[in-house]
């Protein structure tokens, strides 16, 4: 019986030896990853202007896709922009969320707020995700716009790629299907939806796929004055046309993985809005 014990432990050793070494197996272009650590959802720089936002972009090679107001928070702007990564990595299946990242030139705070590539990425692009590449875009970011600082609103970076806010909540994979057609048809229908006016960018990442950022509706996008103004560069939404369909990241996902510091208190003040943001943004493809 002993004998049988020590076996059993032995092979459960051995067992669990190897999790270890295949969970911390690093892809390439991940050696360097934090896996131990919390890492922010949003980086700080020194505030500037818009126009000066936008100049310092171009002079890093991004390209600056638009710019965008939400009426609940007239003191602060939100630059969407890209570069040839971020669109060649969008271009794979069920990728195209990670096409762009967004500063919120805050003029009430006084700070420019940006999309963490090295948080949003680990999340949006899963299998595809490359933390070298991720934060080669910070360094080029902080060479025009200066020092980066990391915000307290963080996740543990392990957990990025599986995040759920909690049991029963969407993943990133629980997509919303908000429009089914041919990529023309679908298009048409974004570009000519209440005369252009929603249609705040159109990005195309590869033949018949395209990522667009998209008004909510003015009462719905009023979400942001409850659960903070400091990250309104959650909207535009964003609709990835691909593969005969529109989609969008299931909204308790996504405003879930945008306020990390969310509580379930807050996100009750809001329970409405997912559903919509679904409702708003199935209207152009009716």
């Amino acid at each position: 019986m002993r004998n049988i014990l020590i076996t059993l432990l032995v092979t459960i050793g051995v067992l669990f030896s190897g999790c270890i070494s295949s969970s911390s197996k690093v892809k390439s272009g991940q050696k360097n990853a934090p896996l131990d650590r919390d890492v922010s959802a949003y980086l700080q720089a020194t505030y500037t202007d818009v126009d000066s936002v936008k100049e310092s972009l171009t002079k890093a090679k991004f390209e600056v896709l638009a710019t965008y107001k939400n009426k609940a928070f007239k003191k602060g702007s939100v630059l969407i922009f890209t570069n040839e990564y971020l669109k060649k990595v969008a271009s794979k299946d069920k990728r195209g969320f990670a096409g762009v990242l967004r500063i919120l030139v805050d003029e009430e705070r006084k700070v420019l707020s940006i999309t963490n590539p090295v948080y949003f990425h680990k999340a949006f692009l899963q299998d595809e995700y490359n933390y070298d590449e991720a934060v080669a875009i910070n360094k080029s970011l902080a060479s025009v716009l200066g020092k980066l600082k990391e915000t307290k609103d963080k996740l543990g970076f392990s957990e990025l790629s599986g995040y759920q806010y909690m049991i029963s909540m969407p993943y990133y994979k629980d997509v919303e299907v908000v429009g089914k057609g041919d990529t023309a048809t679908l298009l048409k229908k974004a570009r000519e939806y209440k005369k252009g006016k929603e249609l705040v960018f159109e990005l195309k990442l590869a033949e018949d796929k395209y990522l667009l950022g998209y008004k909510i509706g003015k009462r719905t996008s009023k979400f942001i004055k409850k659960i903070g103004t400091q990250h309104s560069e959650v909207l535009p939404y964003t609709i990835s046309i691909e593969n005969g369909e529109a989609k969008i990241m299931a909204p308790k996902y996504y405003l879930a993985i945008s306020y990390p510091l969310l509580t379930l208190g807050e996100f009750m003040t809001i329970a409405t809005v997912p559903s919509a943001i679904e409702k708003d943004l199935k209207k152009p493809f009716k």
